[in-house]
């Protein structure tokens, strides 16, 4: 028996082809098209994970695995290098007039009882509390008290990489690096063939690592929030109405990153992209 499928009889029980439940919302905001005013709010949310993965460690990305993450995310966003630095000696004390940001994670429902698990990055958290209310609200959601959603959600590691992608010698990277499953993707509007990999929060740069040593190009590394159960949307008022509030949160300046729980046929996010 040739090595790989021997690999790939152990992966049945060792590690999943693909992992059961993933909301389709990564997907979603790959594919849909975003418009060149976004790209000063892209900036603005890099940056803040940039200051504070160099507040919270050595301002070094060599010795602190979440800046290097940060600024790897930065580089793929086109952001400047004197930003990337500006950020990183915000963080680091050496210059002065930001404020102190603090992490909170807030959960919510949409429409249908989508539930939704959003952080934010935020100086004022009354400010981003009724920013994110006032979102939900007039998007048909409600947000909840803390605890209401994250029993739903999983938080695990994520390494994205772009093609080429040998899938056998993904497996074997996955399984050497202790992953947990892998999906085949498309990264870009254009279908370009990747790969998402999953494993531990803990395990994160230990998968980065081997893969970028087995040749893989990694993307970006990150932590994300994988729902237990998934809400299937079928209708377009419901579809519609989800879209916006997904939108409206992430558009606010102080949200870094909005997780839910649903999928929708890729028939009903084409007529709802359509209107």
């Amino acid at each position: 028996m040739r090595p790989w499928r021997l690999l790939r009889e152990l992966a049945i029980t060792s590690i999943g082809l693909s992992m059961a439940g993933h909301s389709k919302w990564a997907n979603i905001k790959r594919q849909k098209a975003r418009v060149d005013a976004a790209r000063g709010k892209v900036f603005t949310k890099i940056s803040r994970e940039i200051i504070v993965a160099a507040r919270s460690g050595v301002p070094d990305p060599a010795g602190n695995f979440q800046l290097r993450t940060a600024i790897e995310k930065a580089k793929a966003a086109s952001i400047p290098n004197e930003n990337i630095e500006r950020a990183i000696a915000k963080g680091a004390g050496l210059s002065g007039g930001d404020s102190e940001l603090e992490a909170i994670r807030y959960e919510g429902y949409g429409i249908g009882g989508v539930a939704i698990l959003i952080e934010a990055l935020t100086d004022n958290r009354n400010r981003t509390a009724a920013d994110l209310r006032e979102a939900f609200t007039k998007n048909g959601g409600n947000l909840g008290e803390t605890g209401c959603v994250g029993w739903m959600f999983d938080q695990k590691g994520v390494c994205i990489l772009r093609s080429p992608i040998d899938e056998e010698q993904l497996l074997e990277a996955s399984l050497e690096a202790e992953a947990e499953s892998y999906d085949l993707i498309s990264i870009d509007e254009d279908d370009d063939e990747g790969a998402e990999v999953f494993t531990t929060v803990a395990n994160l740069e230990n998968l980065a690592g081997v893969l970028k040593q087995k040749g893989f190009v990694v993307l970006q590394s990150e932590n994300r929030w994988i729902p237990s159960n998934i809400v299937e949307i079928e209708t377009f008022e419901k579809t519609r109405s989800l879209l916006k509030l997904m939108d409206a949160l992430e558009d606010l300046d102080d949200v870094q990153s909005v997780t839910a729980n649903f999928e929708m046929s890729d028939e009903l996010m084409s007529l709802v992209s359509s209107q």
